[in-house]
């Protein structure tokens, strides 16, 4: 029952979201609750139709919250998204179509139903042109940035470990500063990092490629040596800016792909949501607005 909200173009799922281990004692996949041979409860309904709290618990698996509550939520949620999607199909005497891959005939016929109610709306150039100037800044190529590093490794739960490695980052610096030409040097005999092979080069890097907070430390460094140590999960590290290279700003040709699939998406996800505020409308729903407020 998990995979089907995953094929609406709306977000329902955050998979990313590390799970906690409450959420992974409610029930697996196959099993539903323990009751001694009596009905799950139910709070939940779809019209007529009852979603028990076995249901929203094989659910949970597809739903990964930090708290049991807001997956329970998020699971009740996509419940109920799939029912209203399937009594409208149903309404509309929609036959059940064959699934492709993994993809049931159920799932089949309520993608049926959205691709047959929503119409397709392609942004006009004009409507592209429009985003492309009131958004100038997404529009440029990466900053670019020439790096060398020393790195003075130090486990993060290492205290004295890392005040070692940062009173030697210090010292290096204060070396450099006097010294710059022995970075190469310095590099081959202090770092614990494969590049010391190269005198430290990272290379060209750009937002993102490196440990986050390595990466939101150096792109705010002027090119030089920097002045203190840099810390990351990984240990300190003595920094030097060899070159800066600021992105350019790119033509709407360039990017016009990109501006019309974002606001076509966006035109889509409106219209699903509108479409599902329709059906609830149709076929009311109770008890989804008492499993939200557990999760606040």
């Amino acid at each position: 029952m998990g995979s089907l909200p995953r094929i609406l173009p709306i977000t329902v799922i955050d998979s990313q979201t590390p799970v906690p281990a409450e959420a992974g004692h409610h029930h697996d996949a196959d099993d539903g609750p323990r009751s001694l041979g009596q009905p799950a409860p139910c709070s939940l309904y779809v019209q007529d139709t009852p979603i028990s709290e076995a249901d929203i618990a094989r659910e949970m698996q597809y739903h990964r919250a930090m708290r049991p509550e807001q997956s329970r939520a998020d699971a009740a949620r996509a419940l109920v998204v799939r029912e209203l999607l399937r009594l409208e199909a149903e309404r509309l005497g929609l036959a059940d179509a064959s699934g492709v891959g993994q993809e049931t005939s159920e799932e089949a016929r309520i993608q049926q139903l959205i691709e047959q109610t929503l119409e397709d709306r392609v942004p006009s150039e004009d409507d592209c042109r429009r985003y492309f100037a009131q958004n100038p800044e997404r529009f440029r190529s990466p900053d670019r940035i020439r790096v060398r590093h020393i790195l003075l490794a130090a486990p993060a739960d290492d205290i004295a470990g890392r005040l070692k490695a940062r009173t030697q980052a210090e010292q290096l610096i204060a070396e450099l500063l006097d010294q710059p030409h022995l970075f190469v040097d310095l590099a081959a005999r202090h770092s614990q990092c494969p590049s010391s092979s190269e005198g430290g080069e990272l290379g060209w890097l750009q937002r993102g490629q490196t440990t986050p907070e390595f990466d939101r430390q150096v792109f705010r460094l002027r090119q030089g040596l920097a002045g203190f140590p840099v810390e990351s999960r990984w240990g300190y590290h003595v920094v030097s800016v060899d070159a800066l290279e600021a992105g350019e700003a790119l033509t709407f040709e360039q990017v016009q792909p990109q501006i019309s699939d974002y606001l076509e998406l966006q035109v889509r996800q409106r219209d699903v949501q509108q479409f599902l505020l329709e059906l609830r409308e149709r076929y009311p729903v109770r008890g989804l607005e008492d499993i939200e407020a557990q999760a606040e």
